[in-house]
């Protein structure tokens, strides 16, 4: 039949286009259905983007500082039409590099909007046009959209989302943001570096509420020595207009107070983008908005999968991916087939194992970067989990002092009994390159002592990691001796 497959994949974001190659490496006949741009919103609105502006203004913020190196720069200038041009071309690029690896892997790439229907039958409208096509299997990977707050104000065209504040073409005097979290961070970096008037206001009593306290402590005092004016504990109330500003109210601490700004910035987070994604003959169920699926991806309904951002758990690109080809190699392992038609050993339990789903790195990409994967201190001790933590201070890393890094530090908990490697926090230059050792030594469940069996080159910032493995058991080789009692 000309229009089935064995697989249909709505939404080609990371979860979707990686599920999609993964699929027909596998054998499997594949189409991916896509309403809007190749790549998401993390190629095109979050993850690329914003990186291309944090690397852009790190930049400048390291040319304004270079004075301290012996280098003397005069009249530094931004030219924000050319900075908007280099982040659109970072995502074009990407954008291009997508769409070619599909073509080559031979995935089938459909334009318009899918709705799933009975009898997995996917209804594909590219107005003015309606086409349906079949698959013995489903997965849906729609992604997520920004969520605004049931507050007054939230309607005026100066508040943005992560989504539209790309589409400013120029640079704000000042920028009010709502929400400490990743997001929120990220972009009051960006801008503050730029030279914008940045506050955050944020109801938790910290920021990055999610993280080690450690880091968010760390956080505050550098966005604050960078001009970011704070606010925890608070609460939005409303949103005015008033001479030509926003006037933002909140309560912190049961203190009423206000902040003018030019624009606002919502970055309270993302909701699950279900809407209009499968019609209510489908037996999938849905919780607080997110698609409920079993341990295997899939939802009630026989055959159907859910990957990426509408499903319960941190909404990231590289979750997505790896849920994407965990689903797709399970759909690979039910329909028979094989990773490799020369080995005749049993392929199929492989198949469903090339990716561990239970742990997550966490990156954040402010300067410092933070990085985490695993357990925190608090996380064991509330699981009852005895601990022994090792910490290095970068202040003493060759790499640190060289570059003028040396904020932050790498801290390491190992279990109190065998010294397994439990979780690892970083805060530090690269930390979100060198998370992924990190994230090996916990998903294969190895030691201290086995994860310091690897040599570190020197000067790099990774002897960090090393030292705060020889921290556990107080062996550090350039930290102070700890003090005995």
């Amino acid at each position: 039949m000309e229009n089935s497959f064995d697989v249909i994949i709505i939404g080609a974001g990371p979860g979707g286009y990686v599920a999609a190659i993964r699929a027909t490496q596998l054998g499997l006949s594949t189409a991916v259905i896509e309403s809007e741009d190749i790549g998401g919103t993390c190629l095109n609105r979050g993850c690329i983007p914003t990186k291309a502006m944090l690397h852009a203004s790190s930049l400048l913020r390291e040319i304004k500082e270079s004075e301290r190196f012996g280098i003397s720069v005069k009249d530094v200038d931004i030219d924000y039409g050319k900075l908007t041009d280099y982040r659109k071309d970072s995502v074009e690029k990407l954008v291009r590099g997508v769409a070619q690896l599909l073509k080559s892997n031979g995935v089938t790439l459909i334009k318009g909007r899918g709705l799933l229907t009975a009898n997995k039958t996917v209804q594909i409208t590219r107005r003015p046009e309606v086409s349906s096509y079949k698959a013995e299997n489903i997965i849906l990977a729609s992604g997520s959209v920004p969520s605004r707050l049931p507050v007054s104000g939230m309607e005026l065209p100066e508040v943005l989302t992560s989504d539209g504040i790309f589409a400013l073409d120029h640079l704000p005097e000042s920028l009010a943001i709502i929400g400490g979290g990743v997001i929120g961070v990220e972009f009051a970096e960006v801008f503050s570096s730029l030279g914008c008037k940045v506050t955050i206001i944020e109801a938790m009593p910290k920021l990055l509420p999610n993280m080690d306290k450690e880091i968010s402590q760390s956080l505050k005092l550098i966005l604050k020595k960078r001009g970011v004016d704070i606010h925890t504990s608070s609460v939005l109330e409303k949103i005015d207009k008033k001479d030509g500003s926003c006037e933002i109210l909140f309560k912190e601490k049961d203190k009423e107070c206000s902040v003018s700004s030019q624009y606002v910035l919502c970055a309270v987070g993302r909701k699950p983008n279900t809407e209009n994604l499968f019609s209510e003959d489908v037996n999938i169920k849905k919780d607080r908005g997110f698609i409920k699926t079993g341990e295997d991806l899939m939802t009630d309904e026989d055959g159907v999968y859910a990957v990426g951002d509408i499903i319960k758990g941190p909404q990231l690109a590289h979750v997505a991916s790896a849920q994407g080809i965990y689903a797709a190699e399970l759909i690979a392992k039910r329909m028979g087939k094989n990773t490799d038609e020369n080995d005749e050993a049993d392929t199929e339990e492989k198949i469903s194992q090339s990716h561990d789903l239970s742990v997550i790195p966490s990156c954040i990409y402010t300067d410092p970067e933070i990085a985490s994967a695993g357990m925190t201190e608090d996380d064991a001790k509330k699981a009852g989990i005895p601990v022994k933590t090792g910490k290095f201070i970068m202040s003493a890393n060759g790499k640190s002092i060289i570059s003028m890094e040396e904020r932050g530090f790498i801290k390491v908990i190992a279990h109190g009994e065998n010294d397994r490697i439990l979780g690892v926090q970083m805060m530090c230059a690269r930390a979100t390159d060198m998370i992924g050792e990190a994230v090996t030594a916990i998903t294969n469940g190895l030691t201290a002592d086995q994860l310091m069996k690897g040599m570190r080159p020197h000067p790099t910032y990774n002897e960090g990691l090393m030292e705060a493995l020889e921290d556990i058991d107080g062996k550090a080789v350039h930290t102070l001796p700890k003090k005995r009692k």
